[in-house]
C-alpha cells in the first residue's frame, strides 16, 4: 500500500467516490444567505467531522467486520457490487439528484449549522465512502500503510475543503455543464475500479486468475 501505484489508485478511489466538484453547488445551496465567515466555519467543520468519522471506519471498520463473521474476500466483492451502482449512478445522475435531496431535507432541519447533516453526512462520509475506506483497510499491511491511508484521505479532505472555500468561483467556471460531464468521466473511472474490487474479490476465492 505505500507503494506510489497503490496511493495513486486509493487517493482515485476516495477522490471519484467524494467527488468534490459535484459537492460545490450543495454546499453553495445549504449556506445561502450566511457571509464568508459563517461558510468558512461550516467547510472546515465539515471536514473536521467528516475526517473523524473516516478515521473510525480506518481503524475499526475491519474488527466490526469479524465480529459479525464477514470476510474481508466477500467484503471487497459486496463493496464493488455497492461502487458499481454508486457509478452508475453518477453515469445517470441519479446521485446528485440524490444529493440535492439529502441536502433539501438537512437544509430544512439543520438551517443554520449543515456542517453535519447533510455536509459531512452523508454527502462527505456516504456507504461508497465508507466501503472504500474499509476495503483499502483490508489491503494495509501494517502502520505504514494505515499511516498512507490516512494520509490519503487528509489529502482529499484538503481538496473538499479548498472546494468548498472556492465553491462560487468553480460554479460559475464549469457552469451545470460542466459540472455534468467532469461526474459522468469520474463515474467511468469508478465502474472500472469497482470491477477491480470484485476481481480482487473472487481471487481470493479461487473463481478468478
Amino acid at each position: 500500500m505505500t507503494d506510489l501505484a497503490s496511493l495513486i489508485t486509493a487517493f482515485t478511489t476516495l477522490f471519484i467516490i467524494i467527488d468534490a466538484p459535484a459537492l460545490a453547488p450543495l454546499y453553495i445551496a445549504l449556506t445561502q444567505g450566511l457571509n464568508a465567515a459563517q461558510r468558512r466555519r461550516i467547510a472546515v467543520r465539515a471536514c473536521l467531522t467528516a475526517g473523524i468519522l473516516m478515521l473510525v471506519f480506518l481503524f475499526l471498520g475491519e474488527t466490526v467486520l469479524g465480529f459479525i463473521g464477514i470476510s474481508m474476500p466477500a467484503f471487497r466483492i459486496a463493496g464493488g457490487v455497492l461502487l458499481f451502482l454508486t457509478a452508475l449512478d453518477m453515469l445517470f445522475q441519479r446521485r446528485q439528484q440524490r444529493r440535492q435531496t439529502n441536502a433539501d431535507e438537512g437544509g430544512q432541519e439543520h438551517h443554520d449549522d449543515p456542517s453535519v447533516f447533510p455536509l459531512a453526512i452523508p454527502l462527505i462520509v456516504g456507504p461508497g465512502t465508507i466501503t472504500t475506506i474499509i476495503l483499502l483497510a483490508g489491503q494495509a499491511d501494517g502502520g505504514a500503510d494505515f499511516a498512507a491511508i490516512a494520509g490519503v484521505l487528509a489529502v482529499n479532505l484538503l481538496i473538499v475543503l479548498l472546494t468548498f472555500l472556492s465553491a462560487p468561483m468553480i460554479e460559475r467556471v464549469l457552469g451545470k455543464v460542466g459540472i455534468n460531464v467532469v461526474t459522468r468521466i469520474l463515474g467511468m473511472l469508478l465502474a472500472a475500479l469497482a470491477v477491480q474490487f470484485i476481481l480482487d474479490g473472487l481471487r481470493s476465492f479461487g473463481f478468478a486468475s
